[in-house]
């Protein structure tokens, strides 16, 4: 059988990093399998001209990933990517015992830990001194902008890195584009059910925040409409790819009608699109189909590890000055470090790799969520960090919730997703990557089917 070896002239400096990737990255798309063998430490380096050292130290990183492990007698082979092990932190909430389904979070591994590790250690090679020695320029500086761009083509939109601020993360691109868009008074429109920061950031504008009806695909655009014409609209927010709670993906084609109606009522478009290129059948973004009047929110916090709060704001170019001017207001502008390391994992393909593992450790959480809750009408996607959980007859989402509680399993009830003056929907939101081990999410979810399977009545509402 023949051994996988990388390309040599694909291999940069520091050596032993890039080998380090290049074994990972082969790993992740499947080239070197579960229980495939390296080469030894010697054979490695004579095929590479490397160093023995400068291998063993990438082979020590792999280990560290938990990537490949070794057995004398076997040498080195490939451990399964997609198996947590033990996992590089413990949240309390696991040290504890409970169970949070209820914080929206990427499922994470060694290798993210090894990886932010690792990128931190090569900083220092070829860092600008202004990235920590100045507070400007306040949209970002220019290399983390053309990053930028690059990251948008993966996200499907095409824009010149002049029109992208550099952002802390949607919710502190959010806050600028409202502030920039709205005054206190104006109307925004959203679905019923919509993100809780554009609940609580219109609330703390002084936005009138209107819930308009909508469909498993979004916005009903008849709806969108109607309320255009009967009230003054300055604002549309748009969640059309996995949206935050309900886990939806909006067809092109309801896409297109909006864009439609936008044009009409002459309304700016805010698209929250937090989750990136994490799902492969995502249509075109929003923001490509009405470029002249969009700002487009992204970020690496759901796609990658939410430590890395970074990301991009597309706008127009008359709309620049007032987005830069609130970001200003809100934050200066972004941490350029934390900008700097998107930039290395955009331009090395690490973001990209991490948000393909992503889509693997999402679609199989889906998969024990559909074998668990199967007969109950919840709603989600392979590819989304949340389902939506309509609660079973007779329950409501605060005697749910409170049960829950008292078997340790947290989920987040409704209301905060919704707009102003939606009834409850007796729902809840389930997190599919905030419990990082697979058995133990099974078993949260197990918990709350149990819950669905009997009515409320049926247990005691207090403990004696």
């Amino acid at each position: 059988m023949t051994i996988w070896l990388p390309d040599p002239s694909a291999l940069t400096s520091p050596l032993h990093s890039s080998l380090a990737q290049a074994i990972a990255k082969a790993i992740s798309d499947g080239r070197l399998p579960k229980g495939a063998q390296l080469p030894t430490h010697r054979k490695m380096a004579e095929e590479l001209n490397l160093s023995v050292h400068t291998v063993s130290k990438a082979y020590e990183s792999l280990r560290r990933q938990r990537l490949i492990d070794g057995q004398v007698g076997r040498g080195s082979y490939v451990l399964d990517p997609d198996k947590p092990n033990d996992q590089p932190f413990q949240l309390s909430s696991e040290k504890s015992g409970n169970f949070d389904l209820s914080i929206s979070r990427p499922v994470v591994s060694h290798q993210h830990a090894e990886r932010f590790q690792q990128t931190l250690r090569d900083l220092p090679e070829g860092l600008d001194p202004s990235y920590y020695l100045s507070c400007r320029p306040n949209v970002g500086h220019d290399a983390h902008r053309a990053a930028g761009a690059r990251w948008l083509q993966l996200c499907g939109l095409e824009v010149p890195m002049e029109r992208i601020i550099m952002t802390n993360g949607v919710s502190h691109g959010m806050s600028a584009a409202l502030s920039a868009l709205t005054r206190p008074g104006d109307t925004v429109v959203s679905d019923l059910i919509t993100h809780h920061l554009l609940v609580s950031g219109c609330s703390y504008l002084g936005l009138n925040l209107a819930g308009l009806e909508a469909d498993a695909e979004g916005i009903l655009p008849e709806a969108l409409d109607r309320y255009c014409h009967e009230n003054s609209v300055k604002v549309l927010f748009l969640l059309p790819s996995l949206a935050n709670a309900t886990a939806g993906m909006m067809p092109e084609e309801r896409r297109r009608d909006l864009v439609g109606i936008a044009r009409k009522h002459d309304l700016h478009i805010i698209e929250n699109d937090a989750f990136g290129p994490v799902a492969d059948d995502r249509p075109v973004p929003v923001s490509a189909l009405a470029p002249e009047r969009s700002i487009y929110l992204t970020t690496f916090t759901k796609c990658t590890i939410s430590g890395l709060r970074a990301g991009y704001m597309a706008a127009p170019e008359h709309l620049l000055p007032a987005l830069t001017g609130r970001l200003v207001v809100f934050g200066w502008m972004a941490t350029p470090l934390m900008c700097e390391l998107a930039t290395r994992w955009v331009l090395d393909g690490t973001a990209a790799e991490l948000a393909q593992w992503q889509r693997r450790a999402l679609a199989e959480r889906y998969g024990i969520a559909a074998d668990v809750l199967q007969g109950n009408p919840w709603r989600g996607h392979p590819s989304a960090l949340h389902l939506w959980l309509p609660l079973t007859e007779g329950w409501s989402t605060a005697s749910f919730v409170s049960y829950a509680r008292e078997l340790k399993v947290a989920v987040a009830p409704d209301a905060p997703f919704l707009t102003p003056k939606t009834p409850t929907q007796n729902a809840v939101r389930v997190s599919l990557g905030s419990i990082q081990d697979p058995d133990r999410f099974r078993q949260a979810l197990e918990l709350i089917a149990g819950m669905l399977s009997r009515p409320p009545e049926g247990v005691a509402p207090f403990t004696y």
